[in-house]
């Protein structure tokens, strides 16, 4: 009996992640809204907030229940952007050493881009684009703090230990980030091989990143610490640019690694520090 209903949850996280990625899958190879004016793939992250909120209801959980806490939000929106100005101060300022020594006159730039396999597009310094790039990543930790630490980390760690709901929840979500090299390959951008490095490189370092934010999830009790964490690299990688005599952005990946290493290594001594393995994961009241 125990075993089934282990399975059961996994098939209904599994059915809901399959869900969400056809919708994701469709906005990528079809109506790619990324690549527009507009310059978000924002369609799959409404059904999925909205596919969220089904599941929620069909499983008779609470948003309060899966992170949603409404008590200290402001305290713990700034601490989650602190943890990611942290984090980004010294890998900006690695990565613009570097870029100096090497000869690159290396500037500091503020516009707006959207990311791809193949590196940054776009360059628009209107109010209008910021207003859209934090509308779309507000969408965006939204939906997938709300699934990935919320709704699958609860659902997994109910029949499981925190560590392989954590596994659980990490692949899933290093695997989620396949469509941009997928649809680079489909398109003919990309040969097989360069295909499967970015994929792999992509699954790795998403994969690092979501098991960061399960940890931090444990630490705070509720999702907002991860969600303003999540916001910050995404919005920084969007809007900051580090610009030289040959280009743009040419070690963001590396810079985009160094910090997300980094921060993982701090949130990984803050959970040994804390015994938060002994917490429960989502705490409805203030302790």
């Amino acid at each position: 009996m125990e075993k089934e209903k282990k399975f059961g949850s996994f098939c209904f996280i599994l059915g809901i992640y399959v869900f969400c990625f056809i919708f994701r899958g469709f906005e990528y190879l079809v109506l790619r809204t990324d690549q527009s004016i507009l310059g978000e793939a924002f369609i799959h992250k409404l059904i999925g907030i909205l596919i969220l909120l089904i599941a929620l209801r069909y499983q008779s959980i609470s948003w309060r229940e899966i992170g949603f806490a409404p008590t200290l939000i402001g305290k713990n929106i700034v601490l989650g952007l602190g943890l990611g100005l942290l984090v980004f101060i010294p890998a900006y300022g690695i990565e613009f050493v570097a870029q100096y020594v090497s000869g690159n006159t290396p500037s500091l730039e503020l516009y707006v881009t959207s990311y791809e396999i193949g590196g940054n597009i776009g360059n628009q310094i209107a109010l209008k684009f910021y207003l859209v790039c934090f509308a779309g990543n507000i969408m965006n930790v939204v939906m997938e703090e709300g699934v990935f630490r919320g709704l699958f980390l609860k659902m997994a760690e109910e029949k499981n230990s925190f560590l392989r709901a954590t596994v659980i929840s990490s692949v899933l979500f290093g695997f989620w980030h396949i469509a941009a090299p997928m649809r680079s390959f489909l398109d003919g951008q990309m040969g097989l091989l360069p295909t499967c490095i970015a994929m792999l490189s992509l699954v790795l370092m998403s994969g690092l990143m979501g098991a960061k934010l399960c940890l931090l999830t444990k630490i705070c009790g509720n999702l907002w610490v991860p969600m303003a964490d999540h916001f910050f690299n995404n919005t920084i990688i969007n809007i900051l640019h580090i610009t030289g005599v040959s280009g743009g952005d040419q070690l963001q990946v590396l810079r985009i690694a160094m910090a997300q290493t980094l921060s993982f290594i701090i949130v990984l001594i803050l959970f040994q520090r804390t015994k938060a393995n002994k917490k429960v994961t989502f705490r409805t009241k203030e302790s």
